[in-house]
């Protein structure tokens, strides 16, 4: 079997770009975002004012303000930015509204490993996270709703040893942490380690309700589900970072970033059948465990020509390793018997990348930069299924083997102009190309090829008479990769099958979705950290790809399938400032508040509410920070707006508003020695998923949920 996919599994880039001006330079070898602009000095550069490169710069004393124990709950803060679910099991992070990949995260500039749980990276490892709505060519342009570059920290200039230590505590959880951050500079030489450790203990109820109506509105079916969960997950994070500065003025540097998560969980699901039949298993009990260990590596040499040429080169290898293992009991049911099912599943990954680039200055304000990307992944894939109480006993398709090679190269180059004091523009083209082989026991060998070509326009013009006001416009051409696992159609069976419990499998005819987009935004900077903006933006997708439920004559399956042309357009405003931006006599308050309002429409699904799935049609976040003496205060509330998304003729989701408010304090106590206290899911939000299937028959819902519940977190930070 073969298919023509046009599509890139992975793209490696190097963070590390041209310096118009020097002085941005804050470490040995430390990558610096491209800027058209000359400046005097650090203190009056702000990147998102100030690059035509459009981009939101958070830095690490934003980045650990609320003392959060991973990445996921730092960037849900963030304009623009919304998530969904927990760290570490089965989280989504969206920009634009737009999820499922269409949001790419990077780290140090490069796609994480697979299997790597970027959501619960430790928030005190990153020295900056990047965002930007519009493509830029140094990175992957597989990024349709934008790019989110998580910057990890770097050598620093001094000796610098900190220790932190903390306990979140509610009903439902049980969470300790320790950090460990130890940095030193000696001659030419500096490094820089980060460790961190956290052990969440959980435990809630996860009731659920089906109900199926006949086609007059009568309810032929009803079942509830009272399920209750426990588990604990544990996360391990390191990031060692050595550099030495060599004669001639080279610079050497050698990064890893190392993430293992152990997942345990247990759920007990009875389920009550009060109208209708018994499902085939009313009785279910379910223990899983899931172990994960990836890490990334690259070591980096940087060279100046005395023409100011910059040349930089990055020799990179990852891993992972996954092993997961579910146990299924079930029961209830005469007609079905006994289920007593063992399934283990094993994946593998290795890959090596190379990358280089040339940053050439032409004059003053005007630079252009050449490069490549490229490398070889390799994923093995094992999955056996087996009764353990009859070990013995044959299960049809019960083991299957895969395994895949993706060859990947990308080659990239960019202009960066300050045409005017008051213009400047970014053209950038990206041309990514791959190939692709994989083969399996139950489907055969599949191949390959494809490429994407990626032109990308920004522009920035500050308006005349005024130090104020500015426009930026972008146009861009971006992609969303099938994922491995989308491609495989190995299936993942459910206990209780059904059309809104259907089995899961992918599609090896899956093809890329093709954007083309249009970014423009206005800004307003008038005072000492004080901003306004609006911005919006437009995307036409094309072979727009969602999952379908369909009936394969034995069982319900879900499966991705390219179905046509879909649309999305943002418009986003933005303001903060600092109350004595108004009053000078104002006490020390920061202010922030963001609002973004998202519309989708995919044409080969009939309305009303043929939005893009899972799309948040409006989200708010208001914020504020008091600092008085050696404490500091804050609040934030976050609010996503649900309502219904039609996903297909016969299928519907329902997306449930959710308000999530979180206090915190910070008391410097010493020095050398501060208390950070935090209070998060004040309103004990729940987290709810519902859907529905129509047929000939009726109409079948089915709504489970989350009981989540407020908890409080105490951090001890200490200098040494």
């Amino acid at each position: 079997m073969e298919t023509t996919l046009r599509y890139q599994r992975f793209s490696l880039a190097v963070i590390t770009t041209p310096a118009i001006v020097l002085a941005q330079q804050t470490s040995v070898n430390e990558p610096i975002t491209p800027t058209v602009e000359v400046r005097g000095s650090t203190s009056s550069y702000d990147p998102r004012r100030d690059d035509t490169v459009a981009k939101i710069v958070l830095k690490h004393d934003e980045i650990v303000k609320h003392g959060d124990t991973n990445l996921l709950d730092v960037l849900k803060r963030i304009p623009g930015i919304t998530v969904s679910g927990s760290a570490g099991r089965g989280s989504e992070i969206q920009m634009q509204g737009l999820g499922s990949g269409y949001t790419q995260v990077l780290i140090n500039g490069e796609r994480p490993p697979r299997g790597f749980a970027i959501d619960t990276l430790a928030p005190d490892l990153i020295e900056r996270i990047e965002v930007m709505r519009t493509a830029n060519v140094e990175y992957s342009t597989q990024a349709i709703a934008g790019t989110i570059n998580v910057v990890l920290k770097k050598a620093a200039r001094t000796a610098e040893r900190e220790f932190k230590i903390g306990y979140e505590i509610g009903r439902d959880t049980h969470s300790p942490s320790a950090n460990l951050q130890l940095s030193d500079r000696m001659d030419r030489f500096s490094y820089s380690v980060g460790g961190n450790l956290v052990r969440n203990g959980f435990e809630g109820d996860v009731p659920g309700v089906e109900h199926e109506r006949d086609l007059n509105g009568r309810t032929t079916l009803l079942r509830t589900t009272s399920a209750h969960e426990n588990g604990l997950l544990t996360t391990y994070n390191l990031a060692p970072r050595l550099n030495w500065s060599l004669e001639g003025g080279d610079t050497v540097a050698l990064e890893s970033v190392v993430n293992i998560n152990r997942f345990r969980v247990q759920v007990h699901a009875p389920t009550s059948t009060e109208i209708g039949g018994l499902p085939a298993y009313p009785q279910k009990e379910t223990r899983m465990t899931n172990d994960n260990a990836s890490f990334r590596s690259g070591l980096s040499w940087t060279h100046n020509l005395e023409s100011g040429t910059k040349l930089e080169m990055k020799l990179g290898a990852s891993g992972s390793s996954t092993g997961n293992t579910v146990y299924r009991d079930a029961s209830g049911n005469p007609v079905f018997g006994l289920l007593t099912r063992k399934i283990d599943s094993q994946a593998r990954d290795r890959g090596v990348s190379s990358t280089g680039k040339a940053s050439i200055p032409l004059r003053e304000g005007h630079a252009l930069t050449f490069g490549w990307n490229g490398g070889i992944d390799t994923r093995d894939d094992a999955r056996t299924e087996r009764d353990y109480l009859q070990p013995l006993l044959d299960i049809p398709g019960g083991d299957e083997r895969s395994s895949g090679r993706v060859t990947h190269l990308a080659l990239y180059g960019q202009d960066e102009w300050e045409i005017t004091p008051r213009w400047s523009v970014y053209l950038g083209a990206r041309w990514e190309g791959i190939r692709i082989r994989v083969s399996g026991d139950a489907f055969g060998t599949a191949h390959s090829r494809s490429g994407v070509f990626s032109p990308v326009l920004q522009t920035l013009y500050k308006l005349a008479d005024t130090k104020q006001d500015q426009l930026r416009l972008a146009i861009s051409r971006t992609y969303k990769a099938p994922s491995m696992q989308s491609l495989l159609p190995d299936p993942y069976t459910t206990i209780n099958n059904s059309q809104v419990e259907p089995d899961v499998q992918g599609n090896p005819r899956l093809k890329p979705e093709l954007s083309l987009g249009l970014d423009a935004a206005y800004e307003h900077y008038w005072g000492e950290g004080a901003l306004l903006s609006a911005s919006v933006s437009t995307r036409r997708i094309d072979d727009y790809t969602r999952h379908l439920v369909s009936f394969d004559g034995r069982r319900w399956i879900s499966q991705p399938v390219n179905i046509g042309q879909a649309r999305t357009h943002s418009l986003q405003l933005e303001a903060k400032f600092p109350l004595t931006a108004i009053f000078s006599d104002a006490p020390a308050l920061d202010l922030h508040a963001d609002i973004a309002r998202n519309w989708s429409s995919v044409d080969a699904v009939p309305g009303p509410d043929n939005r893009l799935g899972q799309q948040t049609p409006l989200s708010a976040n208001l914020g504020a920070d008091y600092i008085r003496g050696a404490l500091t205060t804050g609040a934030n509330f976050l609010f996503k707006s649900g309502g219904r998304v039609r996903l297909s003729a016969n299928q519907t989701a329902y997306l449930n508003v959710q308000r999530d408010l979180e206090l915190y304090a910070l008391w410097k106590l010493t020095p050398t020695r501060q208390l950070r206290l935090a209070a998060m899911n004040v309103l004990g939000q729940d987290f709810v998923n519902e859907g529905s299937y129509t047929g000939t028959y009726g109409v079948l819902r089915n709504r489970t949920t989350n009981v989540n519940h407020a908890s409080l977190r105490a951090t001890l930070e200490t200098k040494f």
